[in-house]
């Protein structure tokens, strides 16, 4: 009986209490105030051409690494490791591009080094998550020992092969390689030019100003676009969700859950290669020390935008707005001066608090309060 009245109650909602249910709807009302904060604050700098450009930079490589760490997080796991990922890869792919392949076999061209990173590190993602469903041991111990293990592995071997943690000084390879040029050149270049055609987007000398978005910018939207898809269109999402909501019930129902976590472990990974290489790529450096803390923001973002840390509910929708949120607040101080870097950390902890209380009243009320 209470089923059924549970039942009639939702068929009779309006469609704003229907949205008032989303589990983005938190992260997009933040969103919005902090835009027009912004905006206000920065006098528009913030979004001229050059502002929107470097905002959606920022913007873009938290979301890459936040959306993995959310579809994870809705399985009811968590990967520590990715921000020690995006240092090993960014330094596998800068070694390999500065002193060739190992064993006589050359030089690395800008896809092959990718190529042979990304295997890498699939293979350590598919190591994380068979470790996590084989041993049954918690994904955040687990994932912690190989945030010290990637970490530390980086820097000794990279200080023993290249005598620093360090690499600077590579060749433009956008100029000669398509691949460098997708993952770090510029996209979108016909927004600007509509921009400066309508009479914006102007130099000082009256020329265009910014030529395009960077390249990390379409990789998040093509890895936050498919994740989405395969979220709320297939079967594979409902697997993602049923394995978070309650593993055990799950897998009385034929959903391969061991599968499924490897697989998302695997992604994350996939995502911290993506990172890595948009990063390389831009600007023809790396470091061991990249990527350091980024685990704890993707982890963020993602509660941020309305993932539960306990699994079964959340929304890429709603890390899309999260990931805007944070990169605008992280970015605010190189537009308003007076601001100090510290406050952003105070911003990120106080929302981070909210979101976890608001996401639990959002996830009693779609589920009646179960």
């Amino acid at each position: 009986m209470a089923n059924a009245n549970e039942a009639d109650r939702l068929k009779q909602e309006t469609g704003l209490q229907k949205l008032l249910r989303r589990p983005e709807i938190g992260s997009f009302a933040v969103m919005l105030v902090i835009i027009v904060a912004l905006a206000i604050a920065s006098e528009g700098k913030s979004f001229n051409a050059l502002g929107l450009k470097n905002n959606i930079a920022i913007i873009a490589q938290y979301g890459i690494i936040a959306t993995g760490a959310a579809v994870l997080m809705i399985a009811g796991e968590f990967d520590l490791s990715i921000g020690s990922m995006i240092g090993f890869a960014g330094m596998s792919m800068a070694m390999m591009l500065k002193w060739g392949l190992p064993f006589g076999l050359g030089e690395a061209t800008p896809f092959l080094a990718f190529i042979i990173t990304l295997a890498m590190t699939l293979a350590v993602g598919w190591l994380i998550g068979t470790v996590v469903v084989r041993s049954g041991l918690s994904s955040f111990i687990v994932t912690l020992g190989f945030l010290f293990f990637l970490r530390g592995v980086t820097e000794v071997s990279f200080r023993l092969i290249n005598k620093s943690t360090q690499i600077s000084g590579l060749p433009d390879y956008k100029e000669e390689s398509w691949f460098a040029n997708i993952m770090g050149g510029d996209v979108f270049g016909w927004f600007y030019d509509l921009w400066f055609m309508l009479g914006g987007n102007l130099n000082r000398r009256g020329e265009q100003w910014v030529e395009g978005f960077d390249a990390r910018f379409l990789w998040w939207l093509v890895i936050a676009g498919v994740a989405y898809f395969i979220l709320s269109r297939t079967q594979i999402g409902n697997w993602i969700y049923a394995t978070g909501d309650n593993k055990e019930a799950a897998r009385a129902n034929g959903v391969p859950v061991n599968r499924v976590k490897i697989g998302l472990f695997m992604f994350t990974a996939f995502c911290a290669t993506m990172f890595a290489a948009c990063q390389v790529f831009d600007t023809n450096t790396s470091d061991a020390a990249k990527g350091n803390l980024m685990e704890l923001f993707a982890i963020a973002i993602a509660v941020v935008g309305g993932t539960l840390m306990t699994g079964g509910f959340g929304s890429v929708i709603g890390v899309v707005f999260g990931a805007i949120t944070v990169g605008l607040v992280a970015n605010a101080v190189f537009f308003i001066p007076a601001i100090d870097g510290a406050w952003f950390r105070v911003f990120l902890g106080a929302i981070l608090l909210a979101a976890v209380f608001a996401n639990e009243r959002i996830r009693k009320r779609i589920t009646g309060g179960i």
